[in-house]
């Protein structure tokens, strides 16, 4: 059988025909589709609002041993990480010019002393001969010229006398000196705890701290642990006394320890000043309520601090709240060739921030997604608690982000996706 050339053109035609309008068929109903969402409704929430810091830890007590003079060191008593009790002799300093100045001292003494009493013996004389030659000047027996030497005779010497007396004094000032620093060349523990650092060994040079810092060792109480941590600036304001706290270990990654804040400090600490890595910090203290034997001074930590707690709060999603400005917000409705307009009939009162924008989340009605303005509270790692705006029961836009974020309008058209609940 023979088609004819006439028929296939038709056919060809009327194929292309139905094809085009497959696709225009298929266009349109596409473009009547919304914007894949998913939703959820609006709940109660236990919300907790917490303040993340690293430091580390640190005994609660501690004591850095120092020397208070500066000499060798001879003898060494103790090990790291030894225990010690209070009064434990710890370090042992070279004495021998120390106790060569008290023997010089306790010499000086014995010669003010000396001199003291010989200017005690002239001074009486002084006075016993002023007293006679008064006498008998008064019974015209004596010169004035005797009498007034004889006057500043006793003057003198009850002068020097005074002076000697002083010098006893400095004598017995500068021997209890010389006691005190001989004494200070034995070091005893001031507390009983670990030596938890040993930074000098027998030989070397004790520096004396009246010159600068020098530790020789530091004295522990490890039963009592707390955390060092630095909060930032901006999030200072939330942390106060008391607060409770939960602490991490990077060496004890299966345990999770507790603790309170004991101390804020109430000045900052500013690092890379001037340059763009500036942070300005405040060192906060944790106490860590079970410490148990596995902690140790230096290891690195991070603090959750507990700031607000929200039993029962109205709580959505984080990422279902977004910021949009009010020209965005305006609601849009499509006319009959497609194009969307602007429609201000019924439009809400956003009020913007004073940076200009509006604080929504998109609640689903009838398959269109409408932005609600929120007032937020405070909010956990997953939740933020809405004190304005939405009830509970609501349905709300809660992904993807992206859609949040971005895609969604005032009154756009949605399609809500299925979500596997148990994902």
């Amino acid at each position: 059988m023979v088609i004819s050339k006439k028929k296939i053109i038709i056919g060809s035609i009327v194929i292309l025909v139905i094809g085009v309008m497959i696709i225009l068929i298929s266009t349109r109903n596409k473009g009547n589709q919304g914007i894949a969402v998913e939703t959820a409704k609006v709940e109660r929430h236990k919300i907790v609002e917490t303040v993340t810091a690293t430091g580390r830890i640190q005994p609660k007590t501690k004591v850095k041993i120092s020397a208070d003079v500066a000499a060798k060191i001879t003898d060494l008593n103790v090990k790291e990480g030894e225990w010690v009790e209070k009064g434990k002799l710890l370090v042992q300093l070279d004495r021998e010019r120390f106790l060569a100045a008290m023997e010089s001292a306790e010499a000086n003494l014995k010669a003010s002393e000396s001199n003291a009493t010989l200017a005690k013996e002239n001074m009486l004389k002084a006075e016993k001969d002023y007293v006679r030659i008064k006498e008998l000047f008064e019974q015209n027996l004596e010169t004035q010229a005797n009498l007034d030497q004889a006057y500043a005779a006793d003057k003198a010497e009850k002068a020097r006398y005074n002076s000697a007396l002083q010098q006893v004094e400095q004598a017995k000032a500068a021997l209890k000196q010389a006691k005190d620093d001989l004494s200070k060349t034995t070091i005893y523990a001031p507390i009983s705890g670990t030596i938890s650092e040993l930074n000098k060994e027998v030989g070397e040079i004790a520096l004396g701290s009246q010159f600068q810092e020098d530790v020789i060792m530091t004295v522990s109480k490890l039963s009592g642990m707390e955390t060092l941590v630095n909060v930032d600036e901006n999030d200072i304001v939330s942390v106060a006394v008391g607060d409770s706290a939960t602490i991490e270990v990077d060496a004890l990654p299966d345990q999770v320890f507790h603790g309170v804040v004991s101390e804020i400090a109430s000045s900052a600490t500013i690092t890379g000043s001037g340059t763009l890595d500036q942070k300005t910090e405040f060192e906060v203290k944790i106490s860590i309520t079970d410490p148990g034997r596995e902690l140790r001074p230096g290891m690195t930590a991070s603090s959750d601090i507990i700031t607000e707690i929200r039993e029962d709060a109205l709580g959505i999603p984080i990422q279902c709240v977004t910021v949009r400005t009010p020209e965005q917000l305006k609601k849009k409705e499509p006319e009959a060739g497609g194009v969307a307009v602007a429609d201000n009939s019924s439009e809400e009162n956003y009020v913007p921030d004073k940076d200009g924008f509006v604080e929504v989340v998109f609640i689903v009605e009838d398959g269109i997604a409408k932005a609600r303005q929120v007032k937020t509270g405070i909010q956990s790692e997953t939740h933020i608690e809405i004190i304005e705006g939405l009830s509970e029961g609501e349905e709300i836009v809660t992904g993807s982000y992206r859609a949040i974020s971005q895609t969604l309008q005032n009154q756009s058209r949605v399609e809500v996706k299925k979500v596997d609940q148990q994902k």
